[in-house]
Order: C-alpha cells, then structure tokens, then sequence
C-alpha cells in the first residue's frame, strides 16, 4: 500500500512539473549586453560547486551504505528520482540563457536541487547534527552558481525548492511526525496535487 501511495506520488511530482512547465512556456533570452563573461576566480568557484555537489550525495550514499539503512536508501532513492524528474522537466521546458550564455538551460538550477534534496534528506532522516553542515554546503553551490554566472538567483532558489520538497514528501520519518498527506486535486480544467501537514 506505501508502495502504491510512492508511486502515486511520483507521478502526481511529475505532472505537477510538466503542468507547470506547460503553463510557463516561456523563453527568456537576454541581450548579448546581459550575457556575464566569467572571470578566473568564477571559473574556480564553479567548478568547486560541480565537486561539492557530487561529493554531498557520494558521502550520503556511503554513509546510509555503511549504516545498512535500507530504507533510508529507498527513500533516498526516491527523493533523488523526484528531484531529477522535476528539475530535467523544467529545464527542457523553460529555456532560459544561462547569465555566462553558455546554454539555454539556467532555470531551475540542478547543482542546487541536488545539493538540497540531499541535505534535507539528512537533516529529516539523521537530525540536524547531519543537515545543518549539509545546509551550509547546499547553501554554498547556490551562491556559488550565482557568483559564477551559471545561474539567476531565481534558478538557485527554485532548484533548492526542488529537492528540499522531495526530500519532505520522501522521508519517512518527517512525514510519520507530522502526519504528511499528499493526493491528486482537480476542478475539471486542470490539474494539481494538494498537501497538508502538521507542526
């Protein structure tokens, strides 16, 4: 039955994105004078925020690994497949020029999903004593996209928004405590995904 209530859910995350992204077809193209070329110092932070992003679920994976916690990894599992889902649709709906113009996939940005769906995953299945260095990292790739000109303030915030929200819906633990409850909503015209918990 959870098992069904998941995958529910994972679809409704998907069709949510791909409404939304159906709705906002939009095509942001800035000036060639809007167009930020980076600097040395740019290049080197972001490349860090390429290593720091790979290196907080490699670390996360090993961590959960080692425990032989197998249904955190179910739920990491599924938090990464929602998060990747949502951010790959959204970036091939939504073509919008990078600052640097280097392509035409800026919004959302993927390095800060994935760096806060991870640490929101840890600080919900592991407490904070986990999350709160996760966050600082996560918090770091965000600025670090921006500061490098790969990415709008609003791609990093929508990206965090992302995986922090599939972490929520897909840890356990945070969604037993707060009585997390998600289903499908429509009015004949459209459709949406209605959630509510407690605190």
């Amino acid at each position: 039955m959870i098992k069904k209530i998941r995958n529910i859910i994972t679809v409704m995350l998907l069709m949510g994105a791909g409404t939304l992204s159906a709705q906002a077809q939009t095509y942001f193209e800035p000036a060639a004078k809007d167009v930020v070329t980076p600097t040395g110092l740019q290049k080197n932070v972001s490349r860090s925020t390429d290593i720091v992003m790979l290196a907080l679920p490699v670390a996360t994976l090993a961590g959960v690994l080692i425990e032989r916690d197998w249904d955190g990894l179910v739920q990491g599992i599924e938090t990464a497949g929602a998060t990747a889902a949502a951010t790959l649709i959204l970036k091939y709906a939504v073509c919008e020029r990078r600052p640097d113009g280097s392509d035409m996939h800026s919004f959302p940005s993927a390095h800060s999903a994935v760096s806060f769906a991870t640490a929101a995953f840890l600080q919900r299945r592991y407490g904070w004593a986990f999350g709160a260095p996760a966050y600082a990292l996560a918090a770091y790739v965000g600025w670090g996209r921006v500061y490098s000109g790969k990415h709008h303030w609003w791609d990093v915030v929508a990206g965090g928004a992302i995986g922090a929200a599939s972490a929520y819906i897909f840890t356990k633990p945070f969604a037993k405590k707060h009585n997390l409850q998600v289903s499908p909503i429509s009015d004949g015209r459209s459709v949406g995904v209605y959630a509510s918990m407690e605190f």
